[in-house]
């Protein structure tokens, strides 16, 4: 009986799971409930890739009819959100959800397989929620971004060897990072360099230094991906520029520079601001010669200064040096050594004597004179410097200086037959500051007290002679009358004047060879061409000014708007604060603009003034021109006065003659639109009253070029370069619109 129940129990039993499903242990013989056996993501999951796929796999084979886009969705955030489109499709027990584009970064996806799929028996889904569906959730990963770079962007003075590095903002594919996906490039060039990757930070280190001053562009593609697989959102580009390798842009004194002072304080000028730590004593040295200088380095703003600490020797090159030690702020060293030299100005002499040493028979009326080696400081020139003995009685007098030549004139005539002792002292210094090594002493014999004859001439004109003696005792004074001859006006006394006392009285001290000398009365002429203050030079160009060989220059020069750096080959000498320099090789003045007031005032009206006068020349056509004549070729012609104007070349092979016509305001006017050349040798001759002050060469080529020993006569207004070769003379005013190149030659104010 008992058996019979248990057997009725157990029908009972197999029916109930037959006709329902649920899980069990009997899988041969009873009905298995469909089930998720995972998931893809699985539940809960983070980091997702924005493109996967979404898979459900069960736990037996289901019907494929009942997996459809209502009973597999997959929404973006909770339950009852935005639904993610996509297509489904159903293999061997796993769905597959493939989202139609890809998923939204760091967003909450909610998946559910609802129940109403059932397996191929018919059953249902059994799911995880009340309503029996099958729910799940997982979030995607955030799309990786760059947070940080090294250099920063538009970053300047980044070294040469930088390692150029970027943080992301999470642990990226170390897969994706490479070369392919993080360049560095100079313009459309790229760097070649290896790509390293730790953490989170990427790393580029170029396989060769970068270059100076240069502006590089680096980028991190989209192909560069986070852990999860998600890329970033665009290519990621900085851009930065390295550092300018240091250069001294300046040296105080210039290379090579002559006559620097002996407590001249030594600088250099960079282009950047250097680390101050690297301007040292073992980065900035001097030396003469091998022996190094002592003294102290500073440095402020761009420039490094080395003050001495004593004085400097006289005439000695100094050789200054900066080394590649010194850096810049970002610690760019200098590309090599700066080295200069320069040599401190010479002891002061002087050169000549007047009189000489040991001379006899000297004038009582004599001025002392003392020539220099150098221009010396005029304050140090005094009645204390330079001073004049009889024994040991001091002679009183007045000190004087100009150009290098210091006087000492006498109050009163000195004594006959007496020997005098000059002396110029240390105390007298060179415009440097440079004092003579020693005092310069020298002597000299007045004549003795005798009986002298004067001898009297008269260019254009007569003289009379009161008392009509012939010989004089020595101090006797001698009456002397001018008279001119008709045109001509009396203008000065000339030869042996010594003992002068008025301009028609001389006082007998020597053997006396005077004459009177008369000038022309000048005509008043009409200006033809104006040339305003440019006429006031002998040389005036824009652009240049150069020498090479023992040129003269009897006359002022000027340049504008050219600097005075733009002056070579004359050794200019400006006094400080000075509105003109001087050269040995120029008796006159030398203006530049940067000098002081009023000279660069003058020089822009100079200049206007010198195109006026050229467009002024070059335009005239009172009288009518003589045009072509004989075609240029100017060999052994005469000229008279009036306008000649050609429209090619002209030259001038032997020589010219321009006459004047006995008249002394005679003009000519020579247009030239090519180039004047004047061959070796050359002669332009003046007669009958032709002067070179009213003869203008309007010269609108290239170039006036005046062949060796060639004697020029005129003003040459040019558009372009004025050359004169060895040993030309211009007698005449050289004014070029760009320069003026001489080579031993002389040139005398008209």
């Amino acid at each position: 009986m008992k058996m019979k129940r248990l057997l009725t129990t157990l029908a009972l039993v197999v029916v109930v799971i037959i006709a329902g499903c649920k899980k069990d242990t009997f899988k041969e013989t009873v009905g298995v409930c469909p089930l998720v056996v995972t998931t893809d993501p699985l539940n809960l999951a983070t980091g997702v890739p924005l493109n996967k796929i979404i898979t459900a796999t069960f736990n037996e084979n289901m019907n494929a009819a009942t997996i459809t886009p209502t009973s597999f969705t997959i929404e973006a955030g909770a339950k009852g959100a935005a639904l993610v489109t996509g297509t489904i499709t159903y293999a061997g027990m796993t769905a597959t959800f493939t989202p139609a584009s890809p998923l939204t970064a760091n967003t909450t996806y909610t998946g559910t397989l609802k129940s109403t799929i059932k397996d191929l028996k018919g059953n249902s889904l059994q799911g995880n929620s009340a309503q029996g569906d099958y729910i799940w959730t997982f979030k995607t990963g955030s799309i990786p971004t760059v947070s940080s770079t090294s250099p920063v962007n538009n970053e300047t003075g980044v070294l040469f060897n930088k390692v150029i590095t970027a943080v992301f903002s999470e642990a990226m594919d170390p897969l994706t990072i490479t070369t392919a996906n993080v360049t560095l490039a100079n313009g459309a060039t790229a760097v070649p360099g290896a790509v390293t990757y730790t953490g989170t930070t990427v790393s580029f280190t170029p396989t060769a230094n970068l270059l100076p001053g240069t502006l590089y562009t680096a980028t991190i593609t989209t192909g560069a991906r986070n852990v999860p697989g998600i890329p970033l959102a665009t290519n990621y580009v900085w851009s930065f520029t390295t550092s300018a390798i240091p250069t001294v842009i300046l040296a105080d004194p210039l290379n090579l520079a002559t006559v620097v002072a002996l407590n001249k304080v030594i600088r250099a000028t960079f282009s950047e601001v250097m680390d101050p730590l690297t301007i040292t004593a073992a980065n900035f040295t001097l030396k003469n010669g091998v022996t190094p200088v002592a003294g102290a380095v500073t440095y402020a703003g761009l420039i490094a200064s080395f003050t001495p600490t004593v004085n400097l020797l006289p005439g000695t090159l100094y050789t200054a040096t900066i080394t590649n030690g010194v850096k810049n702020v970002p610690g760019v060293p200098m590309a090599a050594n700066f080295v200069w030299t320069f040599t401190t100005a010479a002891a002061p002499t002087v050169i000549l004597a007047d009189p000489l040493n040991l001379a006899t028979n000297v004038a009582l009326n004599k001025v002392v004179r003392a020539t220099f080696s150098e221009a010396m400081d005029p304050l140090t020139i005094t009645g204390t410097s330079f001073t004049l003995f009889n024994g040991v009685t001091q002679v009183a007098g007045a000190v004087t200086y100009a150009g290098t030549i210091a006087s000492f004139t006498p109050t009163v005539s000195l004594l006959a037959g007496t020997t005098y002792t000059a002396t110029v002292t240390t105390l007298a210094k060179s415009v440097p500051g440079i004092p003579m090594a020693s005092n310069f002493v020298w002597t000299f014999t007045t004549i003795p007290a005798v009986t002298f004859t004067l001898n009297v001439t008269a260019v254009n004109g007569t003289v009379v002679k009161n008392p009509s003696q012939v010989s004089y005792n020595n101090g006797d004074i001698v009456q002397l009358t001018a008279t001119a001859d008709p045109g001509y006006v009396f203008s000065s006394w000339s030869g042996d004047l010594a003992g002068i006392i008025s301009p028609a009285t001389i006082l007998m001290n020597a053997n006396k060879n005077v004459t009177a000398n008369f000038t022309l009365i000048a005509a008043v002429c009409p200006t033809v061409v104006p040339l305003g203050l440019s006429g006031n030079y002998a040389i005036y160009a824009e652009s240049g000014i150069s020498t090479t060989g023992s040129t003269s220059v009897i006359g002022d020069m000027g340049i504008n708007p050219s600097a005075a750096t733009f002056i070579t080959g004359f050794g200019l000498i400006l006094p400080a604060g000075g509105a003109f320099s001087s050269s040995s090789l120029v008796t006159g003045n030398i203006y530049a603009p940067g000098y002081a007031n009023p000279t660069p005032a003058n020089l822009v009206t100079a200049t206007t003034d010198m195109t006026t006068a050229y467009t002024t020349a070059n335009g005239l056509t009172i009288p009518a021109p003589v045009n072509e004549f004989m075609a240029g070729n100017l060999n052994g012609q005469t000229l008279t006065a009036g306008i000649y104007k050609w429209s090619t070349n002209v030259s001038v092979t032997n020589g010219i003659i321009l006459d004047g016509g006995a008249d002394p305001c005679s003009t000519f006017i020579l247009q030239i639109a090519g180039g004047l050349t004047v061959a070796n040798g050359a002669i332009i001759t003046l007669q009958n009253g032709a002067q070179a002050k009213n003869i203008f060469w309007v010269v609108a080529g290239s170039s006036a070029a005046l062949g060796t020993t060639v004697d020029f006569s005129g003003n040459i207004l040019c558009k372009g370069l004025i050359s004169l070769n060895t040993g030309a003379k211009v007698l005449g005013r050289l004014m070029s619109q760009t320069a003026v190149t001489l080579d031993a030659a002389t040139v005398t104010f008209p």
